[in-house]
């Protein structure tokens, strides 16, 4: 079973390439919390380094994790495990195969977004960082409400834990270029389906503009 493709350059959306939103949420610091999505180095072996999209979407993580927890807003990571035993890793292994190896190569979170004492790093098991995690509680009793989600891939993990992120009355944020796909049209796509079905779609300088407002603290 073939792994991961390889993922040629393309550019992350800006502007007006962001569609809009039908949802009616404005991002509240005090109920948000961000979730930085699987940023670990075997996700991000297909990418050419130092291009778009990954290049600029790892600078724009990381610039809302500064602003996250500089305003106090919990961070949280997903980060699957490496050699994952056939019955725990279900379906996904007949469409993406065996997955990562239990190596820092492969299950390492990059560098330049690692996490800090304070943040959470949760075991990644399905597409929604949803399932089989405590995200939800995690975020319940520290009175969040919103998750801000970034990192990879934006059609899959990304977009799906939007989905369930919204069936559990938590409202979606997506920064639009702080993600990566396989491809613009796959990002574009991922950015369309949430911004019209469960979430608010909104770039990075908005976000972070939103999260050092103080608003609602």
């Amino acid at each position: 079973m073939a792994g991961l493709p390889q993922i040629a350059p393309y550019p992350l959306p800006y502007g007006a390439e962001i569609p809009p939103s039908r949802g009616p949420w404005q991002l509240v610091p005090a109920r948000a919390a961000l979730l930085i999505h699987d940023m670990q180095r075997y996700f991000l072996r297909p990418y050419a380094p130092g291009e778009s999209p990954i290049a600029p979407a790892i600078a724009n993580i990381a610039k809302l994790a500064t602003a996250a927890r500089a305003a106090g807003l919990p961070v949280f990571y997903t980060a699957q495990h490496g050699n994952q035993d056939r019955r725990d890793r279900g379906l996904q292994a007949d469409l993406w195969g065996p997955g990562m190896s239990a190596e820092p190569d492969h299950q390492a979170i990059i560098p330049e977004l690692a996490p800090e004492d304070r943040d959470f790093v949760l075991v990644k098991h399905r597409y929604s960082a949803f399932q089989r995690s405590n995200l939800e509680q995690l975020m319940r009793v520290r009175g969040r409400d919103q998750l801000i989600i970034c990192g990879v891939y934006a059609h899959i993990g990304c977009m799906m834990t939007a989905g369930e992120a919204f069936q559990r009355d938590i409202e979606p944020f997506m920064a639009a270029d702080a993600l990566a796909d396989f491809s613009r049209e796959d990002h574009d796509m991922a950015l369309k389906w949430v911004a019209g079905r469960c979430g608010v779609v909104q770039d990075t300088e908005t976000l972070i503009a939103a999260i050092t407002s103080g608003k609602g603290a």
